[in-house]
């Protein structure tokens, strides 16, 4: 009798347009020694203007054919390069960037995304900008270039600080559950908003991928649970008499122009803080806001300020009248960044590498009926 022919090697490609993060590497190909591990660092070649694909940074044939396993952030194959495919790891939270994609359309691959990473960067980079405007340090920064010595009284009446002030987060994922950490830990007090309900404390628990140390687990730090979602759930909770309202859910059809020109009114118009308005900050992305309509609320002072690291479209073209509005804080969408995103996102990669081994339920898995 002839042996049975042994079953080809897993192995984990990982694309990526950056160096090689050796030391990630090394630690993966030691924990998973039965798994073969290639980086590949794509160059660009010619293709369609703004083309962040596939098609613009192209991968050996040889090496799509020999993946089971790939991480990557653009370079998404076709189903037809990739016959072995078993798993798609993505190093973004999201997915929504390659939502139409036939990996996604036309395969059941398992994709996993990176989601729980980005908690620590982007709660600070939140933070930063509600201080920068609450401290009004622009003011001070702008004094010290000029060598003056502002006089005390132009601060007396006008900076606040956070004890006892109210953030609302739509989307209390893993980012918004960072916020809240942080939020608390400033004195805050915090309302969370999901799409569906939760109700009983397994349902606000945290179940994916979490940095050791942040965020919210168990979810026991919001005084109030909202969620649904029609536009008269948002409303209700829109009307909370909120400080803060702050952006953290995915692009979706449903999430697409969320808010607009009412919802900004009913943000506003329930707010009873003396002397200041609503700030609205957006981490999610720049189409869940209706951008010209924030740019009258902001030049009529129906909110005090906004910050966005996310415009619709990216990158902002430079005579864009968002540049312009007054209290704005905008930034071009690098509020995740940091030398902790690349062995953070492949960590995620390794908690699953490990749960395959054990047969176990992954975390982090897109769910395609979602579109996240």
């Amino acid at each position: 009798m002839g042996e049975a022919p042994l079953a080809k090697k897993k192995h984990l490609l990982i694309v990526m347009p950056y160096d090689e993060p050796t030391a990630v590497i090394q630690d993966l190909r030691k924990s998973f020694p039965d798994i073969e591990v290639t980086f590949y660092q794509p160059q660009p070649e010619p293709g369609p203007a703004g083309d962040r694909t596939h098609a613009g940074f192209r991968v050996p044939k040889e090496l799509w054919e020999k993946a089971t396993i790939l991480a990557t952030t653009w370079n998404i194959p076709n189903p037809k390069d990739v016959p072995r495919l078993e798993l798609l790891h993505l190093l973004t939270a999201g997915a929504d960037h390659i939502i139409d994609h036939p990996i996604i359309t036309d395969t059941d691959i398992t994709i996993t995304t990176s989601s729980g990473i980005h908690g620590p960067p982007m709660a600070e980079w939140t933070v930063m900008n509600w201080l920068v405007a609450w401290r009004r340090y622009n003011l001070t920064y702008e004094a010290q270039k000029r060598h003056k010595w502002t006089e005390t009284r132009e601060f007396l009446g006008s900076l606040q600080d956070h004890v006892g002030k109210r953030v609302g987060i739509l989307g209390y994922g893993s980012i918004g559950r960072q916020i809240a950490r942080v939020a608390v830990a400033m004195g805050m007090t915090v309302y969370a908003y999901t799409a569906s309900p939760r109700h009983t404390p397994k349902s606000r628990r945290d179940t994916g991928y979490i940095v050791p140390g942040t965020g919210d687990p168990e979810g026991t730090l919001p005084v109030s649970w909202h969620h649904g979602h029609s536009k008269a759930a948002l409303h209700s909770f829109l009307s909370l008499d909120l400080d803060h309202l702050v952006i953290c859910l995915p692009l979706t059809p449903q999430t697409t122009h969320l808010l607009g020109a009412e919802e900004y009114s009913i943000l506003s118009s329930h707010c009873t803080r003396p002397g200041r308005k609503p700030y609205l900050t957006n981490i999610s992305r720049g189409k869940t806001i209706d951008q010209d309509a924030l740019i009258v609320s902001l030049k009529s002072g129906e909110l005090s300020g906004a910050a966005l690291d996310v415009t619709d479209p990216e990158p902002l073209p430079k005579d864009h009248p968002l540049w312009d509005a007054p209290n704005l804080q905008l930034s071009p969408h690098i509020s995740s960044l940091g030398i902790e995103y690349i062995p953070r996102s492949l960590d995620v990669l390794k908690v699953n590498l490990g749960r395959m081994e054990k047969g176990e339920k992954l975390i982090n898995v897109f769910e395609r009926r979602k579109g996240y």
